[in-house]
């Protein structure tokens, strides 16, 4: 009797760690950086210490969201990031997930605070929250729908309107675009958010935006 006592409460106490650190959240917030934008600004930036990253949108996170505009952060602050879980993807993710942030880095510090703010409420174990990320970011590749809409970062400003309507053409869903200023207070492209259902695998209609906006024209400045 002893033996099914303990048992039970064994078992309530792992579907209770279970339940703990379960899916809670609505969608996933797929967020990419334009670069030139990161570093055109009064607090300018640092380039990684593998070198200068390729002229493309980088990744910022993979973060979960509620549909009220809310979203749950630092899930499991007892799990840091191991580098070794994530040794297999370090190349890519140098070219794809690069850090722009003072001082210089490898970036490890920059994708451990992604991992622990925010990869820790995904419901995904460290490896599968980096390369689905990956993954992610190839699924949705915003740099050749622009261009292929005669967007390009050169400098000049484009219409945010024309902006959201190539990304929509080319990936299939509505975007929402975030903007900062550079040194001179112009509005510049700076942030993409597309959505992604809670499984990770599928991009969705987004259920809610951020809040804020950009100018009607925004520039698209090199890198």
């Amino acid at each position: 009797m002893k033996f099914i006592y303990s048992y039970y409460v064994l078992v309530v106490e792992l579907v209770f760690v279970v339940s703990a650190f379960s899916q809670d959240f609505d969608f996933f917030y797929l967020v990419q950086q334009w670069p030139g934008s990161y570093c055109d600004t009064e607090k300018s930036c640092c380039y990684p210490s593998t070198g200068k990253p390729e002229s493309d949108f980088g990744i910022h996170g993979l973060w979960p969201n509620y549909k009220d505009g809310s979203y749950p952060s630092n899930c499991d602050t007892n799990n840091p990031l191991n580098p070794s879980q994530i040794s297999g993807l370090l190349r890519k993710m140098q070219k794809e997930w690069p850090t722009l942030g003072c001082p210089s880095s490898d970036g490890m510090s920059f994708w451990s605070h992604e991992w622990v703010k925010h990869g820790t409420c995904s419901a995904l174990d460290q490896h599968s929250y980096f390369q689905t990320t990956l993954d992610l970011k190839n699924q949705a590749n915003l740099l050749q729908s622009l261009t292929s809409a005669g967007i390009k970062p050169n400098g000049e400003s484009y219409s945010l309107e024309s902006i959201k309507d190539a990304i929509k053409e080319g990936v299939g869903y509505t975007p929402f675009v975030e903007c900062n200023t550079d040194t001179s207070g112009n509005s510049q492209l700076y942030q993409i958010y597309l959505c992604v259902d809670t499984s990770g695998s599928n991009l969705v209609e987004c259920p809610v935006f951020p809040h804020g906006k950009c100018g009607s024209e925004i520039e698209f400045p090199t890198f």
